[in-house]
């Protein structure tokens, strides 16, 4: 018999942040993420998406064991701006086992029913730069550090209790080439001549705290009609840009300023921190935090992060010039391959650009969906 306990002390959030680890200690493709992070995206009191959203946690036993978890959240914030009742699902992991898999999503249901929810969709986070989208592809690949992993199970258990595709996402796996062509250079050249812009290459990390509010500003209107976004607050502005923005390896993160020296694009890499993350094992102590400054400096693997363009320079070339600059520092580093984020798999535009790369789609992933 399953029963389902609710979380409700920091101690039983522990245990959820934790329970991965006991389906994927052994699978090699799985990374953990940092287990600081987690308890500090999940905390009501250190969350600012807790300002627009309300979320719940649970724990599925059986026979005396946790045997799954599950998230809802209800983002008030994503309801106001879309018009859809829809709740959330997220942070979603169970054995294969259908009768914990049912317990687990007829308790979101159910608090989503009775929060006047219309729909329930998911695994989606409290926003757009927390993991979202359930693996359907690519099972035999390592996840990146900012993705979801799951067994193949999982969306077979999800499709058996009625939930349907909402929306896919893509990734890619990009080959480094040899040389930027001296074409390209030339191309790029005429472009932030004509458009009247220009490259900021920050040195140090600090650099680019000037920039953060725009990044921000600008990736809450860049990003604005894809799926499920919401603007990003203040306070989650600054949260981000303490936590993130001043630890990235500045080589990777390129800006392209206007002539009032305002964020015009911008596009985030960072060397991969798979092989760090599943060596510190989701700790940054005793020695995570030094598998994780290693990697930053010496991975010979790129991740994609973010890119985004002003909407009226859009489709005039800078996104190619933003990742031909990229480009140039993984040659120079030495770095072998690289691999995008998750990208909607409408979004032609981002996709265009790797027909210029020797690449490979790898990977698949969904949101799905269910009427309450």
């Amino acid at each position: 018999m399953v029963q389902i306990k609710e979380v409700k002390t920091k101690q039983d959030l522990k245990r959820f942040i934790k329970f991965p680890y006991s389906i994927y200690s052994d699978n090699p493709n799985w990374i953990p993420p940092l287990q600081f992070d987690e308890l500090n995206t999940l905390r009501w009191d250190k969350n600012p998406a807790f300002d627009y959203c309300e979320a719940k946690y649970w724990l599925a036993y059986k026979d005396g064991k946790i045997a799954g978890r599950i998230a809802g959240i209800i983002s008030h914030k994503y309801i106001e701006k879309w018009g859809a009742k829809n709740a959330r699902f997220g942070w979603v992991d169970f054995i294969d086992d259908e009768e914990v898999s049912k317990a687990l999503f007829e308790t979101v249901e159910n608090w989503a029913r009775e929060k006047g929810m219309e729909g329930l969709h998911g695994p989606l986070g409290f926003c757009d730069l927390d993991k979202e989208g359930m693996l359907i592809e690519g099972f035999d690949k390592k996840s990146m550090f900012i993705t979801i992993y799951n067994y193949p199970y999982y969306p077979a258990h999800l499709e058996k209790m009625g939930y349907a595709k909402d929306v896919d996402w893509v990734e890619f796996e990009l080959k480094t080439p040899e040389q930027i062509p001296e074409k390209v250079e030339r191309i790029n050249n005429v472009v932030l001549k004509r458009l009247k812009l220009r490259i900021y290459d920050a040195k140090k990390a600090k650099e680019l705290l000037p920039y953060a509010d725009g990044i921000f500003d600008l990736l809450n209107d860049a990003y604005k009609n894809l799926y499920g976004v919401v603007p990003l607050s203040d306070k989650q502005i600054k949260m981000y840009t303490k936590q993130y923005l001043g630890f990235l390896n500045p080589e990777y993160v390129k800006i392209i300023l206007d002539e009032e020296n305002k964020v015009a694009a911008f596009g985030i890499c960072a060397p991969s921190l798979a092989e760090a993350a599943k060596k510190a094992n989701g700790k940054l102590f005793p020695f995570g935090f030094i598998y994780l400054l290693r990697a930053l400096k010496r991975s010979t693997r790129l991740d994609f992060y973010l890119v985004a363009v002003r909407p009226e320079l859009q489709a005039k070339g800078i996104t190619a010039l933003l990742m031909t600059e990229i480009t140039k520092a993984a040659i120079k580093n030495g770095v072998r391959t690289a691999e995008t984020g998750p990208e909607l798999e409408e979004n032609d535009k981002v996709q265009a650009l790797w027909k210029h790369y020797d690449t490979r789609q790898h990977k698949r992933r969904r949101s799905y969906i269910k009427k309450l």
